[in-house]
């Protein structure tokens, strides 16, 4: 015993000699400060190094569609000037620069690969800035946490995923950050901030309107003009308040006034939209308020899958446990209401509504639900610590006569509840921790799984578990650049357009702008007419090589064939002659030998499966079995007199047809 009682404090000595604030001699500030660098500096980290998954499992590679066009800048037949957000394409370009500048020799591929991780990084910044200047440094550092791995940010900043998003999520969070500090402190020099941060997140995010030298004339912008408006009159009031002493005469004054002012605004908005100098919303913002516009009024917009309504199964897979902890965050915030967090309670319900009528629109939801969650989860674990922490306390008894058994009690009983609270409070913090920790994982599962994988690039599992690439898209590009003339137009849905032009360097005859609706629906009247009549649609047209993507041989479900109704509704919005009925048949549709006799003989149905009644798919299915789609083709003896083929890829994924020459006449 003795030994021990000796050995006790020697060990806590060594351990204390042993301890970093001890050595640095830091105070409990300073220890705080730098528990919360390292934190943030492992979440910047983090965030950068989760969105790598596609770099380390394929190579180095731009995703999706558009990004391409932001790669190359300028695609064929677009107007730039009057289109662009050249936030992204300039960052990228001082990023390179600076690199340059510090002897970096690194190819701008490379730096448009890792631009959007670099941003996401910089986001948990950020956001761990916004939620302290909200509530406090706690719910900073979960804010932070919990954005640099939500699903829903890195859905669109994985590494490859060079669009206005890796950008403009950066900018849009940093812009309400300034203005809440500007709010808070009454600073001119924050207000500066926030209108640069707001100019650069107008330059970098896609969803905006254009600010063009006609900007004071779009429908969207007139309700920002309407509330500088009143703010005019506002100043006004106030400066006349103070030239009045009367009372009685400055509330004349202010009705009149108002009453003014109601009725020119009015006047003035109804001659604007009338004379047609006010320009109406575009069709995204109708459809952000009426979700059916789209598909009855403008099918192009409503074709694209992320202008879609949010499923359910959407908001559980991109937020998990964030879907419930962003109500109790607003009640935390409803509790200590200031401008800061009427601020982001107004940011967080809107953003969430329009994320139900859009999925894209997760992506600006994400940063409100994940600050939102991050003061939820803080406050909670605060208030349990608290209770863990807290010492039992006394309580007296006995009367006043001092007996002796109140003597025997007199150094108090202690509160038999208090045990329990603490228990329950051990409880809680550590169910919290553990769906903390299931939410990092289902998000490492989701990047992994979900996120990670190019749409240029496809992968699937063999037989036998094996892990087999479709890489058709590259070798069809590079067939292209190889073997076609330079001056060949290529003809194919608008979706494949910024790839043809950055990969295999040829004209197309529409793109991912989609700024001109009456090329795209030409286009598609000419997929879904007979072979004759397209025929003189693609001459009118110069095109020289017609691209298609097929699913059909392995499984693949976002091939053209899938797409193809939307290219009947968009081509039947401007030439009526077509009309989606005459493809289906009793409202269904169908690519066997069921199927209606028109869409039997398009030019979209010959070309995806010309030759293919010739090919087993599947072990046990007849030929010209279509495993995208589970049916046996109801067309396998297909015959092309105006086409023929050029080139089919390896799997069968992408396929090119050359236009043939007009014969001669004589």
């Amino acid at each position: 015993m003795v030994v021990t009682s000796k050995a006790s404090p020697m060990a806590q000595d060594l351990l204390n000699s042993f301890s970093l604030p001890k050595t640095l001699k830091l105070k409990t500030k300073q220890q705080e400060l730098l528990i919360r660098v390292a934190t943030l500096s492992l979440i910047y980290l983090l965030a950068f190094v989760t969105r790598l998954f596609s770099v380390l499992r394929y190579e180095s590679m731009i995703h999706e569609f558009d990004p391409y066009f932001n790669y190359c800048t300028t695609p064929l037949g677009r107007i730039v000037g009057g289109t662009l957000y050249p936030g992204l394409m300039l960052t990228a370009v001082a990023i390179h620069s600076l690199l340059r500048l510090l002897r970096l020799a690194v190819h701008i591929r490379k730096v448009c690969v890792l631009t959007a991780p670099f941003f996401a990084s910089n986001t948990t910044l950020v956001a761990y800035f916004f939620a302290k200047e909200v509530w406090d440094s706690g719910a900073g550092l979960v804010a932070a946490a919990l954005i640099a791995i939500c699903p829903g940010y890195i859905s669109r900043s994985v590494a490859g995923s060079y669009d206005n998003e890796g950008v403009a999520i950066f900018a849009l969070l940093l812009t309400f950050y300034l203005f809440v500090k500007a709010v808070n402190t009454g600073s001119l020099a924050w207000s500066l901030g926030s209108a640069f941060g707001y100019f650069y997140m107008v330059s970098a995010w896609g969803g905006y309107v254009f600010v063009g030298f006609q900007h004071v004339q779009s429908g969207e912008h007139m309700a920002a003009m309407g509330v500088f408006f009143l703010l005019q009159v506002f100043f006004f009031l106030d400066w006349v308040r103070h030239l009045l002493s009367d009372t009685k005469l400055f509330q004349a004054f202010l009705r009149i006034t108002v009453t003014s002012a109601v009725a020119v605004g009015a006047v003035a908005l109804g001659v604007g939209m009338a004379s047609g100098y006010i320009s109406p919303w575009t069709g995204r913002f109708y459809s952000l308020l009426d979700p059916t516009y789209a598909k009855d009024h403008i099918p192009i917009i409503a074709s694209v899958s992320e202008h879609q309504p949010t499923a359910w199964s959407s908001f559980m897979f991109d937020f998990h446990i964030l879907l419930f902890l962003f109500p109790a965050g607003l009640y935390f915030c409803f509790k200590r209401l200031s401008d800061a967090t009427i601020f982001l309670v107004m940011y967080g319900l809107t953003s969430m509504y329009f994320a139900g009528v859009m999925v894209r629109l997760i992506l600006v939801a994400t940063p409100a639900v994940c600050l939102i969650s991050a003061i939820a989860v803080s406050a909670t674990v605060k208030n349990l610590t608290r209770l863990v922490r807290a010492k039992s306390p006394s309580v007296q008894s006995g009367s006043s006569k001092g007996t002796s058994t109140a003597k025997g009690s007199s150094k108090g009983v202690v509160d038999n509840s208090q045990p329990f609270q603490k228990n329950g409070a051990i409880v809680l913090l550590l169910g919290a921790f553990y769906l903390l920790s299931r939410y990092a994982i289902h998000c490492t599962w989701v990047t992994s799984e979900a996120y990670s994988s190019p749409s240029i690039v496809l992968a699937a599992r063999g037989a036998h578990g094996n892990r087999v690439i479709f890489d058709d898209y590259r070798e069809a590009y590079f067939w292209l650049r190889q073997n076609t003339p330079p001056d060949a137009k290529v003809m194919s849905w608008w979706d494949y357009g910024y790839q043809i032009t950055a990969m295999g360097n040829r004209t197309v005859i529409v793109d991912n702008n989609t700024w001109n609706n009456t090329h795209i629906a030409t286009v598609g009247r000419a997929m879904s007419s007979y072979e004759d009549e397209a025929y003189e649609i693609m001459r009118s047209l110069d095109v020289d090589y017609v691209l298609v993507v097929f699913g059909g041989v392995t499984g693949y479900s976002s091939d053209d064939i899938n797409k193809f109704l939307w290219m009947v509704r968009i081509g039947g919005g401007v030439f009526p002659v077509i009309k989606e009925p005459d493809y289906l048949v009793n409202g269904e549709y169908r690519v066997d030998k069921g199927a209606a006799p028109k869409m039997l003989n398009c030019l979209m149905y010959k070309l995806s499966y010309y030759r293919f009644g010739e090919l087993t798919t599947e072990y046990g299915k007849p030929p010209g079995y279509d495993r995208a789609r589970g049916v046996e083709i109801g067309n396998k003896d297909i015959k092309l007199e105006y086409l023929e083929e050029a080139f089919t890829t390896q799997n069968w994924i992408v396929r090119i047809y050359k236009v043939k020459p007009p014969k001669n006449r004589w």
